[in-house]
């Protein structure tokens, strides 16, 4: 059974509960199509599990057979400097079947970030350190594919259905319940 090598810390992008009973940890890649299909089944069980679960978002851009992955990482790490990764990350994710540059660019005009600024991210690579940290640690934890999530830091074994998610959550839940 795979764990996560690299903790969860300060540097990761991370929403939800700020004393979490859960935290999942996803690898994913923006132009994945299962990562976009796994994006809703994450935002419902945000909303399930509430406070008591935390998200954390890690890079693992496959860009061999995902080119676009790489720039789409690189723009929300750039929103993430001004405060709004979560909004980018969302808002690719609810696109990545029409995923493309000018979207992207799109994307941070909307979210009134300087596309200008981004298109320097994206020429100069301005997070590709960020990006292979978390390629890097996903790779040590065993990483091969994407989605891959790890519930309190212990690999996912199945697949990303909201039931199969939620049950591993839940299991975890249970397993730190107090005893009586």
């Amino acid at each position: 059974m795979s764990t996560l090598k690299v903790p969860v810390s300060p540097r990761d992008h991370r929403r939800g509960g700020q004393n979490p009973t859960v935290t999942l940890v996803e690898y994913g890649d923006y132009q994945c199509p299962y990562c976009a299909a796994a994006h809703p089944v994450v935002r419902f069980l945000e909303s399930h599990f509430g406070p008591a679960l935390s998200v954390v978002f890690r890079h693992f851009p496959l860009v061999e057979v995902h080119p676009l992955a790489a720039p789409a990482a690189e723009a929300a790490e750039f929103a993430g400097d001004h405060g709004r990764f979560w909004e980018m990350h969302d808002a690719i994710y609810s696109n990545n079947n029409r995923l493309s540059t000018q979207l992207l660019f799109a994307l941070a005009g909307t979210l009134q970030l300087s596309q200008m600024g981004l298109r320097d991210s994206i020429a100069r690579s301005l997070h590709a350190d960020k990006i292979r940290e978390d390629f890097i640690g996903g790779i040590r934890s065993g990483v091969n594919g994407t989605p891959t999530f790890f519930v309190n830091g212990v690999r996912h074994q199945g697949g990303f259905s909201a039931p199969e998610l939620a049950a591993s959550i839940q299991s975890e839940m249970g397993a730190l319940a107090p005893v009586r």
